[in-house]
């Protein structure tokens, strides 16, 4: 069963209360979703860190009731 944009983004926010997070379902059916995270939680981290944390976020549904998740990440503007 796929996951809904409300709570992958739910998901995320909880591991990442700062966080400004913006999910687009990409194809229309539920299963493959684009993200956009910006969160100060990401300073000082490589990208590979800021995508991992958002991975862990979603507790191992990545490839599983997630099927695909096109992630961005950013670091707030001040």
């Amino acid at each position: 069963m796929p996951m809904a944009a409300d709570e992958i983004a739910d998901m995320i926010r909880a591991a990442l209360p700062d966080a400004e997070v913006e999910i687009t379902d990409l194809a229309g059916d539920g299963d493959h979703y684009a993200a956009r995270v910006i969160s100060g939680a990401f300073a000082g981290l490589s990208r590979v860190k800021q995508h991992q944390a958002v991975y862990a976020a979603l507790g191992g549904r990545m490839g599983g009731v997630l099927h695909a998740l096109q992630l961005t990440t950013a670091i707030p503007q001040r």
